[in-house]
């Protein structure tokens, strides 16, 4: 994946370092480590190779799964997590007070793998039963009346899901306990769930790899892998009753209100033209940034990689690797909530 990228984020570096003069600024140099989502991994690595191509500071992130990363910053081992799951007023309470910075949002897409099958069309109610078990052949009926133009072949859907804690899989069934009283009682949602038919795989690429690899397949997985590995995915229909395929306008239509701490589900959101399963993905960083024995030089440059994703020169990449922007809205609540962020309980940002 790093190498497909290699050339467009060159091509963004030279960008950014010719509006900067060329300079790097004068500041301590500094490493920040992160970890977690795998979901936005392609823009992460993108914007931090940017961001190190324009700062003294660097920046490794290791796509682990959310509920990795999480857990890596609870244990006070990582500047900041990446997640595409807000956490629960349950796990908050069990941390440090945490702040929540949006970085983009995507959408989690059922990717497919049927010969000779360039369209499908999906909806919610038949997703859930399909991965509850229920609907466990391509010709079923339900799924030949969402495609009656399309002979879809007597074979046995095979299923792909995550085995690790993901974000993603938190967006997925999220998304199913709303369409679908029967999952919502039955399976619920969160990072990890116990799917009870198919093959799991580790984040989001090992589960677009058995995609790739496997004729009459399906699964969910972020619409960058899909898109990047050239996998068909389906158009869902939304509460509208719309088909809707995923793109940047889809995804954006689905941002409604956000809260001020940007914690907030915009599954199956009720406006025209959005995607159903679109979602935010943050950077997680403690509120206090004195832990662990890190420096304030540490703290500022966190606070700086946080404004830098921030930036409009980066939120105007999303789209090149198949994001969505963030809504203003999110952006400015964010640079406020960054704002509240200490170090020996003094405000790091004037």
């Amino acid at each position: 994946m790093k190498k497909h990228y290699l050339p467009l984020v060159a091509g963004i570096m030279a960008i950014a370092v010719t509006a900067c003069g060329g300079q790097k600024s004068s500041t301590e140099s500094v490493e920040l480590t992160g970890a977690g989502a795998t979901f936005p991994l392609p823009f992460y690595n993108m914007s931090f190779e940017g961001y190190g191509a324009t700062h003294d500071n660097k920046v490794s992130y290791g796509g682990i799964g959310s509920g990795g990363g999480v857990r890596n910053l609870k244990d006070g081992i990582v500047d900041f997590a990446g997640s595409d799951a807000f956490l629960s007023d349950k796990e908050m309470s069990e941390m440090e007070p945490v702040v929540h910075i949006p970085t983009c949002m995507g959408a989690v897409v059922l990717a497919y793998n049927l010969p000779d099958v360039v369209k499908l069309n999906l909806s919610g109610d038949v997703i859930a039963d399909i991965y509850a078990g229920k609907i466990t052949d391509w010709n079923d009926a339900r799924l030949q009346e969402l495609n009656p133009d399309v002979k879809l072949p007597a074979k046995k859907i095979i299923l792909a899901y995550r085995s690790d804690g993901s974000g993603t899989t938190f967006v997925f069934t999220d998304y199913l306990s709303k369409v679908s009283e029967s999952w919502k009682n039955t399976f619920g949602s969160g990072k990890t769930v116990d799917f009870p038919v198919g093959q799991a795989a580790k984040g989001n690429p090992g589960v677009a790899g058995i995609i790739a690899q496997t004729p009459y397949s399906l699964g969910y997985i972020g619409s960058e892998y899909a898109f990047a590995q050239k996998i068909p995915y389906a158009a869902v229909k939304n509460q509208r009753g719309e088909l809707i395929t995923p793109s940047t306008e889809s995804i954006s239509a689905a941002a409604g209100d956000i809260p001020q701490d940007t914690r907030c589900s915009i599954t199956n959101a009720d406006a025209a033209g959005a995607y159903p399963i679109s979602c935010f993905t943050w950077l997680l960083i403690y509120k206090e940034q004195n832990y662990s024995d890190r420096s304030e030089a540490q703290a500022k440059a966190t606070l700086d990689l946080m404004q830098y994703m921030l930036s409009d020169s980066v939120q105007q990449t999303t789209a090149t690797v198949h994001y969505a922007p963030l809504p203003k809205k999110a952006v400015e609540q964010s640079l406020a909530n960054l704002k509240t962020v200490t170090y020996q309980g003094q405000p790091i940002l004037k």
